[in-house]
């Protein structure tokens, strides 16, 4: 795919980052997770689960994205583990895994579960740590799901009210990304990958988004690549890294063997034009278009 240069007002609005004679808003961290499926097609990769943001939002208003969103300060409360309540890597290998220490790494953990769970009504917990929930489509766990959603329960009274575990087994590290400084919103996000659990289904529930769709990774690429659909660089370059594995099974062994480490996209130079970097494995991916 050839990179579109950026407008000159964009690169002018970078430059004046760059020269300090403008301050950069303060990033928040944010959790997203790739929520996979069987697709039909091995050249096109596993499915993904995506959400068509409200063109009224103010961040990434009409961009199709995967299922986050904010940490909660509340996603920070150790008794999430004091009380049992998680299963899986413990907080220390997720730091690990994550690059960031323990406390945030619970709270970024938590985040990515709750998040899936607010948009799409999957839950990654289950009644102990070999189970997963079946069925979240009731009329109590949609409550609990508003509950959540508008701060009213926390994800750990929410554990504890259903006598459930936090599986963070089901969920693999996958890559970081902190937006530009020359944004006026910033985020610092980690990104997830994580199953469909047997016998859930996605609903389209969330109140920040117009639609909802399952669509094979490489197929939502071609789609933005002929302006069908928008995304950001981030969720387009994680379409296409996804779609370079054949199934699900493929997407979790290579997430294993995964750490985060932050990137931050910069403008840069390229022949007449500007664009914005990447990283050297999407950049390879890219060429390969």
């Amino acid at each position: 795919m050839e990179r579109l240069p950026l407008p000159e007002a964009l690169v002018a609005q970078a430059r004046s980052y760059a020269e300090g004679s403008a301050t950069p808003a303060e990033p928040r961290d944010a959790a997203t997770v790739v929520l996979l499926r069987p697709g039909a097609d091995s050249s096109t990769g596993p499915e993904i689960y995506l959400l068509r943001r409200q063109t009224s939002m103010a961040f990434a208003g009409g961009m199709c994205v995967f299922p986050g969103g904010g940490v909660d300060p509340r996603d920070y409360a150790a008794d999430l583990v004091d009380r049992g309540l998680w299963a899986g890597p413990t907080p220390a290998e997720w730091a690990s895994l994550l690059g960031v220490d323990e406390p945030k790494a619970r709270a970024l953990v938590c985040a990515a579960v709750r998040e899936t769970f607010e948009e799409s009504g999957v839950l990654l917990a289950g009644a102990g740590p070999d189970e997963v929930v079946a069925d979240t489509t009731g009329a109590d766990w949609e409550a609990d799901r508003v509950a959540l959603e508008s701060r009213e329960l926390s994800m750990t009274a929410f554990l504890e009210k259903r006598s459930l575990v936090l599986r963070t087994d089901l969920l693999g590290p996958w890559s970081g990304w902190l937006t530009p400084v020359f944004e006026p919103r910033r985020y610092r996000t980690w990104f997830f990958v994580a199953v469909l659990p047997e016998g859930q289904v996605t609903r389209d529930v969330s109140s920040e988004s117009s639609a909802v769709q399952w669509t094979a990774a490489m197929d939502a690429v071609e789609q933005v690549e002929q302006q069908q659909m928008m995304m950001m660089p981030p969720t387009w370059l994680t379409c296409l890294d996804v779609g370079q594995h054949a199934d699900v099974d493929a997407v979790l062994r290579e997430s294993r063997d995964r750490t985060v480490d932050i990137y931050t996209p910069e403008v840069v130079r390229d022949g007449d034009d500007w664009i914005l970097s990447t990283p050297p494995h999407y950049s390879a991916l890219m060429a390969s278009r």
